[in-house]
């Protein structure tokens, strides 16, 4: 199939029912230790008309799966069927087809443009992109983006608005740290203040925000630091979302050397599982929904509203370190190998047996290997 249009990378978990659109191509900044997403790839600004005709190229493909469902007998809907017919190896169809049968299939409600800082484009250039995005696709409810926060803060809050009334619904922000040590430390290219000041702009034009905190990124020298201070950020600025994103070291990163060459030290699962609540207590006078969604987060049932789920997210975190060791280690290998999402799965009597018998050769043979063998079990999830 002849048509087709560019997709980046990578996009929010959340967005794992967006259809992609790419506004520009990498990271302008492309300098933090703990990402090797774009490492070596040279960061594009792409023209207005350039999206336009890949938007153009997306309804296009979505105007023939509706005319497939019309031809075997459906009433424009992407049934499974259809689903099935254009996944097939052999049916000819290509990725963009792919993505936007996924995204009919899914409800073909929400958007996200890519890649890493969309909001880098000028003012009048993205809102001319997302009001043809909306023209194009009126039933669209959602149009989300990334955004650095220095970026945001270089906006008027008039410029915000104006995107909001074209149609931008959220932005994702890498907030990971409140602490400006360690914001240094991993070159994120912000301070807290620069964090601070662009997600109180993004807050106040009217635009959903959703926060991103890496739990473990002080590793064991600023775990303490860390998590204050990054609750402070949080507190000043009051987004709609807090994500946890639990830090794994990715070799081929800053951090990674960093780690090697004896300058970084990073925290255990419970560390940081330590961390977490540190940073939850800490969290003060906003109304904002904390999401563990991540396979990296040992306790992904950290998800609440603040501040009336406060205290239960809390006995979650307390309720697990209640947990007799070799319980706790079975929790963690099970959550690990993906078969664990909540401490209530200890309760499947047949599992716990497997998963114990696993972690009695662990503990005869030495605790060490054991966490080394969770590391490379994380890895795969990256």
């Amino acid at each position: 199939m002849g048509l087709s249009f560019e997709q980046g990378p990578i996009r929010p978990p959340s967005e794992a029912k967006s259809l992609l659109i790419r506004v520009t191509r990498n990271c302008p900044w492309n300098k933090c230790a703990f990402c090797r997403t774009y490492q070596k790839k040279k960061f594009e600004l792409r023209s207005v008309e350039e999206v336009k005709e890949d938007i153009r190229q997306a309804r296009a493909i979505a105007d023939d799966i509706k005319a497939l469902s019309w031809k075997y007998g459906g009433t424009g809907e992407v049934t499974d069927s259809l689903v099935r017919l254009i996944f097939n190896e052999g049916s000819g169809y290509n990725d963009s087809y792919r993505s936007v049968c996924a995204w009919l299939h899914w409800g073909g409600e929400s958007v996200f443009l890519q890649d890493a800082n969309s909001l880098i484009l000028k003012t009048d250039d993205l809102a001319e992109i997302i009001s043809f995005l909306k023209d194009q696709f009126p039933y669209v409810q959602r149009i989300t983006s990334y955004c650095r926060s220095k970026t945001a803060a270089r906006k008027t809050v008039g410029e915000l608005k104006r995107l909001h009334e074209a149609g931008l619904s959220r932005i994702h922000i890498g907030l990971e740290s409140g602490y400006d040590p360690l914001l240094e430390f991993i070159d994120k290219g912000v301070t807290a203040a620069d964090h601070i000041e662009g997600g109180k702009r993004i807050v106040a034009a009217g635009i959903s925000l959703c926060a991103y905190v890496i739990p473990g990124l002080g590793g064991d020298r600023w775990s303490r630091e860390h998590a204050i201070a990054t609750a402070e950020v949080i507190n000043a600025i009051n987004p709609d979302y807090v994500r946890l994103r639990s830090l794994q070291v990715v070799k081929g990163t800053g951090l990674y050397e960093l780690m090697q060459n004896g300058k970084f030290s990073p925290a255990d699962d419970e560390h940081t599982v330590k961390e977490i609540r540190l940073f939850i207590e800490h969290l003060e006078g906003i109304q904002t929904t904390l999401v563990s969604d991540h396979i990296l987060n040992l306790l992904e049932e950290l998800e609440g509203k603040l501040p009336e789920e406060k205290e239960r997210l809390l006995s979650v975190i307390d309720q697990y370190f209640s947990l007799p060791q070799e319980d706790r280690m079975i929790f963690r290998l099970g959550r690990r190998q993906g078969i664990y999402r909540q401490l209530s799965d200890l309760d499947d009597g047949l599992m716990y047996q497997r998963l114990k018998a696993v972690i009695d050769e662990y503990i005869e043979g030495g605790s060490e290997r054991f966490d080394e063998d969770l590391k490379r079990l994380m890895h795969q999830y990256i």
